[in-house]
């Protein structure tokens, strides 16, 4: 299937880049350092430029082995996007993260030329930039290896391994021993918009300084205490930072990883929040019971079904939701829907506020469902875009706080969403709508719950919603190998260890179903879980702002330079080591001869999906049915181009189309998994959370649904195009 070809464009931004241009600036820049570094000269870098030479020759050893690889590969990925008009998969986004790769190497090695005779020139730290990208290069290259067995392997046009149980394990084995940390490093977030790059470095840093004081017997001012003096060396090391955030992910205990995500639930957090966002007059918790509803049947009115509370693991209970609308609506301040309020203090009334016009009751309705792996996060979290929608659309929207896992498994989150929903059908006057048209927004976990919910809905024979936004979703809950998931080799917020813990809890592999407490308590247990994280991502934020107004502190110390070094020797030798590697390690792929990926020092444990919960379709949808999907309303997908998770999103857009069924795919670039809850970061978050919102007034205002709509989107474009198809 591989074969070269004269030329290929891939897109790079908001420009197509040819890789042979590529490859052949790579090439220029390794000559032309080996050159001025290796020979004779008076340079006083000695060991340093003897090191900055062998990472060179290994840098130009890859390219040279890689150009045929990524020719292979654009000769062939456009047969696994959703369409012509739509180009996305994880085989082209292996290429884009290669490129980006090898654009900075050839950055920092033009740097490196133009000024080596500079007496500001800081030849130690270069040295370790360019060793920690070599080491990245190494790694891309082993995931190029392992891409090519999937495309290989695979049937035609199947980016997922369902059928080759064998190379998913073994792709488990390589990801538990293939060494990260060099991502998470100097090379962190080298692959998405620049913008993001020191969000991302403030969250690890804060993640290890939170990791190496959490579980100590230690009061919370003492663990913040510590914290504090911990977070400093991890921004002037980034070896050590790196090395630490892999150990953490490698074998991650769900509770440390649960309270540090469920930051953005502190109070102190989310009042800095709201302050940016946009201003709403209506926004409070409240709890419904758990009581038997009677809705009509879809195919006849005139008929009721009868939808019961909640029940999975421990009987029945209340489900907790959030009201957010940017005008106060009829029916929103009457006594019926205050008397379920949890807020304190109380929900004001438009009656305490005469000078404020009470709205008519809106024809639109929207039920969002968070995400946050089935593990953690609530609405909360999400107020901030929720607020915005609420505005742009003029529409109430009502947030689901499901139960978490792994306290509260598959299907317990399914069920309090589906009775939110049937709860709203029925309540909607109190709202403030009249629902006659409802649509399901989710994010990753919540985009799941859209989708099966819906499924649960026509299942049931209740009126469906008139449409689904699913941003990111998950419709695969295994492990199984695509190109995309390949990524969680280097995904700072979705590693493969993480993915599969969240998996193993939602499917509830080894879980303790325990029934919440009040939820008012459980936020503050949460607060004061999270209470030292927020001091140690100030602290972090901080220490990496003093990073670059003290540029000598990150001139890589002893400990960094002995790290790469290490890393380097190994890699150099790794035709040597090839052979006792496969000895160790009988299991792992298979490699071109003299090659060998670089190896972690902390194995990791990850426990593979294997229960046959993870197979139900309401749980992975892609494995659903045809009978149990058809008949689903309009499902507008919104990817990111490098989230683990895209090859998701493309499988399961292209099966409803090749059932008929209408069905969007928009897939945005340079962005991270989770990009919704990024939104007030950059201007690439906010481009993309705005075409998430123009896809539900899609829903909105739709006459009859097109069969199929597909398109795909730079965030770095201000112009977009949409393609129809019957």
């Amino acid at each position: 299937m591989f074969v070269h070809i004269c030329e290929s464009r891939v897109n790079k931004s908001d420009s197509d880049m040819d890789y042979k241009l590529v490859f052949a600036a790579l090439e220029t820049v390794c000559v032309d350092n080996i050159s001025i570094l290796g020979g004779p000269s008076d340079l006083p870098y000695g060991a340093v430029a003897t090191r900055l030479v062998t990472c060179m020759k290994q840098i130009q050893e890859h390219g040279r082995v890689l150009e045929p690889v990524v020719a292979g590969f654009t000769a062939v990925y456009h047969h696994y996007d959703f369409d012509e008009q739509t180009p996305g998969n994880g085989y082209r986004t292996l290429v884009k993260v290669l490129q980006s790769c090898l654009m900075h190497i050839i950055h920092k090695g033009r740097y490196i030329a133009s000024n080596y005779n500079n007496a500001f020139f800081r030849a130690d730290h270069n040295a370790s930039e360019m060793e920690a990208y070599c080491n990245a290069l190494c790694q891309l290259r082993a995931l190029l290896h392992l891409a090519q067995r999937l495309i290989n392997d695979n049937a035609y046009g199947q980016l997922n391994s369902f059928q080759d149980g064998d190379l998913s394990k073994r792709f488990v084995q390589e990801y538990s021993s293939m060494h990260k940390a060099c991502f998470y490093g100097r090379c962190l977030g080298f692959q998405y918009a620049p913008a993001l790059r020191p969000f991302l470095q403030t969250i690890v840093i804060s993640m290890v300084s939170y990791g190496e004081t959490y579980g100590k017997q230690q009061s919370g001012l003492g663990i913040a205490a510590l914290s504090l003096l911990t977070s400093g060396k991890y921004v002037i090391d980034p070896e050590l930072r790196g090395a630490e955030f892999e150990r953490i992910t490698q074998n991650l205990d769900m509770q440390f990883w649960k309270s540090f995500w469920n930051i953005t639930e502190s109070n102190l957090l989310t009042g800095f929040s709201r302050i940016a966002s946009i201003p709403v007059q209506v926004n409070f918790t409240m709890t419904v019971p758990p009581v038997s509803l009677s809705l009509p049947l879809a195919s006849d009115p005139s008929l009721t079904a009868t939808v019961s509370p909640p029940l999975a693991h421990w009987g029945p209970g209340p489900v907790h939701m959030r009201l957010i609308s940017y005008e106060i609506r009829e029916g929103q301040d009457s006594e019926e829907l205050l008397a379920l309020s949890r807020s304190d203090p109380p929900p004001i009334t438009a009656s305490q506020l005469p000078w404020v016009q009470k709205q008519p009751l809106s024809p639109w309705l929207i039920l969002h469902i968070h995400g946050g792996g089935f593990v953690a996060q609530t609405s909360k979290s999400h107020e901030n875009y929720l607020r915005t929608w609420s505005k742009e659309l003029n529409v109430p929207i009502l947030s689901v706080d499901y139960s978490l896992s792994p306290e509260a498994p598959f299907p317990r989150a399914l069920e309090e969403c589906f009775y939110a929903y049937c709860w709203a059908l029925k309540n909607c006057h109190l709202l403030g709508s009249t629902a006659e048209r409802v649509c399901l927004a989710g994010d990753s976990a919540g985009g799941n719950l859209c989708i099966t919910l819906s499924m649960k809905a026509m299942s049931c024979g209740i009126r469906v919603p008139d449409g689904i936004m699913a941003a990111y979703p998950a419709t695969l809950l295994t492990t199984d190998a695509s190109p995309s998931r390949l990524l969680t080799l280097i995904d700072t917020l979705l590693p493969l260890g993480v993915l599969a813990k969240c998996i193993n809890a939602y499917a509830g592999t080894d879980c303790q179903t325990v029934q919440p407490a009040v939820v008012s308590s459980s936020l503050s247990a949460l607060g004061r879980e999270t209470a030292v994280l927020l001091s140690d991502l100030t602290q972090g934020a901080s220490n990496w702002i003093q990073s670059f107004l003290d540029p000598g502190r990150t001139s890589g110390g002893t400990r960094s330079l002995s790290s790469s070094q290490r890393r380097l020797q190994n890699n150099e030798t790794n035709g040597t080591s090839a052979h006792s590697s496969k000895q160790n390690c009988a299991d792992h792929v298979e490699y071109p001869e003299g090659f060998q990926p670089l190896r972690s020092e902390c194995l990791a444990f990850v426990h593979p999906t294997s229960c046959p919960v993870i197979k139900n379709p309401f749980v992975s949808p892609l494995l659903a049915p045809n009978n149990l999907l058809r008949g689903l309303p309009p499902v507008h997908i919104v990817a990111s181009a490098l989230d683990a998770l895209l090859d998701d999103s493309v499988m399961f857009a292209k099966k409803l189309r090749d059932m008929g069924q209408p069905v969007s795919l928009t897939v945005v670039e340079d962005l991270p998994h989770g990009f919704l809850s990024l939104t007030q970061l950059s201007k690439e978050t906010e481009a993309a959370s705005a075409i998430c919102l123009e896809q539900m007034r899609t829903i909105f205002q739709q006459e009859n649904p097109t069969p199929s709509l597909h398109r795909r989107t730079n965030l770095q474009e201000t112009s977009m195009s949409t393609n129809h198809s019957g």
